[in-house]
């Protein structure tokens, strides 16, 4: 039996003032659209696009969206302020939804449209009345992570190079393997027990690769041989370095700059598995809160707020430059000739060998760094990258910022668990200034995020 969503009719059909209410997320969605829902926005309190400072975007970003979505500038501009606005409702749904949810994706030209998936009929007025459509599917998304970890399990020790890709697609609420040849991927599917309900293989012509030949959005050089790209500038304490790719580089390995400057060495590397690693850098270079963008111009970086799927991403690397498109599943597995990474998130954005390691970002909010892909930047591809909070979470590293998201307070901070630089995920749970909160989108803490400021991101409980 098909498991492709079915289609909620009585979205098209909401009356004037669901049709209003829906508009707000066209133009913006603003905390006035979730104003029933419990620690939801207030007229005095920010929104997602100014908690994620989408009208800070630089313009080398925006003209490379402009070139790789066919936007005009105000359309650009607009997309990164409903993208953010949309990531916040579908964490607001999340937590309201709890086993119903089945996931959550923006479309159109502007990501105009937010639509949230639920198993249960009961939730679309609840989905309507936060601006957004709802589709009523089979699966919830802890259904298919769960069949997705099966699948991961399976994988190991197994070659997979016949059936080298697998995601949970929320829009068509299947798990779905791509494969080289079919067979395999029915084979895999068996051997993890997954219904076939649950599942779809689709057909590739490529197989992944990392890409080694090596530069990113900044270039460095590993044991003075290959290169690869810097991904985010990152301090570990008073210790400044950067994220990027594990198949760059071992722990211990010494790298250099791209003008060849002795430049610091891997503390800790991770791959296949996962494709993280950082490095430390010696006195001679410091962090900065900057991507490398086009023509040279810098791209400042305030945060790591997790965008939804469909979200326009960019990436730079010092092959290619900067190349935008969407972002198309998170929790992706692919297999390249090294071994399987799971957890990576599958986009539609070209890459090249040289570009490995470096860096992806939604606005002004770091995404994660280049693992690898198919196709090339004249033909088009896809690319995979490493998100950039569970590798913060997994060394200890502090994104580098700004440090000025939002005026911090000048007395010491009320008490509670909340704490500045630990990774937080949807639906995490910290005590801030004697009140609970829930977070409803994946980020790292930071000054001027406090739970009580930032309603993007977390929800009162």
């Amino acid at each position: 039996m098909s498991s492709v969503p079915r289609r909620h009719t009585g979205v098209r059909a909401a009356g004037a003032a669901l049709a209003a209410t829906a508009a707000l997320l066209v133009a913006g969605l603003s905390g006035s659209a979730s104003a029933g829902t419990a620690g939801a926005a207030t007229p005095s309190a920010p929104t997602a696009a100014e908690t994620l400072r989408t009208d800070a975007a630089p313009p080398a970003l925006l003209s490379a969206m402009q070139r790789d979505l066919g936007l005009d500038r105000q359309q650009a501009r607009q997309r990164l302020a409903n993208e953010a606005e949309a990531g916040a409702v579908a964490g607001r749904l999340r937590a309201a939804l709890g086993a119903d949810f089945a996931g959550a994706w923006v479309r159109g030209a502007e990501s105009g449209t937010l639509t949230v998936a639920t198993t249960d009929a009961g939730d679309v007025a609840a989905i309507e009345a936060q601006g957004a459509e709802a589709e009523v599917v089979r699966h919830s998304l802890a259904d298919l992570d769960a069949a997705k970890a099966r699948l991961d399990r399976a994988a190991a020790g197994r070659d997979t190079s016949g059936a080298p890709v697998w995601y949970v697609d929320t829009r068509t609420n299947t798990l779905v393997v791509e494969a080289v040849r079919p067979a395999e991927a029915r084979s895999l599917l068996a051997a993890a027990g997954v219904d076939t309900s649950l599942a779809r293989v689709e057909s590739r012509t490529e197989r992944p690769r990392t890409f080694y030949d090596l530069r990113g959005g900044e270039a460095y050089y590993i044991n003075n041989s290959g290169r690869c790209s810097i991904g985010f500038p990152i301090t570990k304490g008073t210790q400044q370095g950067f994220a990027t790719a594990g198949h760059c580089g071992r722990a211990g390995a010494s790298t250099s700059g791209a003008n060849r400057v002795a430049q610091g060495t891997f503390q800790g590397s991770t791959f296949p598995g996962l494709d993280m690693a950082w490095v430390a850098a010696n006195a001679s270079w410091t962090a900065t809160p900057y991507v490398n963008g086009a023509g040279g111009q810098s791209v400042q970086v305030t945060g790591s707020t997790q965008a939804p799927v469909g979200s326009s991403v960019c990436r730079s690397g010092s092959t290619t430059g900067w190349h935008c498109g969407t972002i198309q599943q998170l929790n992706t597995s692919v297999s390249y000739q090294e071994g399987t990474v799971s957890g990576v998130t599958r986009t539609t954005v070209c890459a090249e060998p040289g570009d490995s390691g470096g860096s992806y970002i939604s606005g002004s909010q770091a995404q994660g760094v280049t693992s690898g892909g198919s196709g090339n930047c004249s033909s088009g591809g896809e690319t995979f990258f490493q998100p950039i909070n569970p590798l913060l979470a997994n060394y200890g590293l502090t994104l580098k910022t700004s440090g000025d998201g939002g005026p911090g307070p000048e007395e010491p901070p009320p008490g509670g668990t909340w704490t500045v630089g630990k990774v937080y995920q949807a639906g995490d749970t910290v005590t801030y200034g004697g009140a609970t909160y829930r977070c409803l989108q994946g980020h790292q803490a930071q000054p001027g995020w406090e739970p009580s400021n930032v309603p993007a991101l977390w929800q009162r409980a």
